[in-house]
């Protein structure tokens, strides 16, 4: 009689090859808010122009007729990635209005730095007017950025009515802070830290000249300059302009200029 052949026994739980988790299809909201973040990313490592709906697809894991199925054009995906990046980057000016002043715009240029720093390639791209992607729309992006953070500066002030001298004061600060940390990412002459603690010695500055025009201003400086520590930004701001006050060269100098008009 012919012997049998045994079955083959049945492979141990752990030998079975794993079932594979069904993938989830994601909802109409999250697939365009996965291709916002992943165009945003790309966006922020290159310059608009350099960037394609292929490039876009392949980094969302999804197709080009899906992309332009929520988005008409690379255009209309870079102005959506560029305003939830402005989002972001206004939120990061809000700061709790506790402690010393420069102390809390020393926090909150750093957090603005780190932003530049992340999203170097496009933003430098776009700032600096280079970019094929400029429109009327990115710009007023980029604009309303801009009247965010002079709106959380001048909440940090505390005034309650702003001058048009004090508006335009704090919002040139803006233009020079975007303007030199563009510039520092080309070559990154200085830490970062030497930048942020600069940023904010300026606009301390730029405050004081101001103040000698602005009633309302000069009388919240003593109070501003009074809750400062002496290892502050405003501190060491005042030690340098005081060295540099008294030295030789230029103390006979300024002893003249400062003696009121001869009669």
């Amino acid at each position: 009689m012919a012997s049998r052949t045994p079955s083959a026994a049945p492979l141990a739980e752990e030998q079975r090859p794993a079932a594979r988790a069904p993938r989830r299809r994601l909802s109409v909201d999250e697939r365009r808010e996965q291709l916002i973040a992943v165009a945003l990313q790309l966006f922020s490592d290159r310059a608009p122009e350099d960037v394609s709906i292929d490039d876009i697809a392949a980094a969302a894991g999804a197709s080009r007729p899906l992309v332009y199925h929520y988005f008409p054009g690379k255009q209309a995906l870079y102005e959506e990635a560029l305003r939830r990046a402005g989002r972001e980057l206004a939120g990061r000016f809000e700061e709790p209005g506790e402690g010393p002043l420069s102390e809390r715009l020393y926090r909150v240029m750093g957090r603005y730095l780190d932003f530049v720093q992340s999203h170097a390639a496009g933003f430098t791209a776009l700032l600096r007017g280079g970019s094929v992607a400029a429109s009327p729309d990115a710009d007023a992006v980029i604009d309303q950025v801009r009247r965010a953070a002079q709106e959380q500066i001048l909440l940090h002030l505390g005034v309650p009515a702003p001058s048009p001298t004090l508006r335009r004061t704090v919002r040139a600060w803006i233009a020079n802070a975007e303007i030199s940390s563009l510039d520092w990412l080309s070559d990154k002459p200085v830490p970062v830290e030497t930048l942020q603690l600069q940023l904010v010695q300026e606009l301390v500055a730029a405050l004081a000249l101001t103040a000698t025009r602005d009633p309302e201003l000069a009388s919240l400086l003593g109070e501003f300059f009074s809750e400062e520590r002496p290892d502050g930004p405003t501190a060491l701001l005042v030690r340098d302009l005081a060295a540099t006050f008294t030295a030789p060269a230029l103390t006979e100098a300024l002893f003249r200029l400062a003696a009121p008009p001869a009669p």
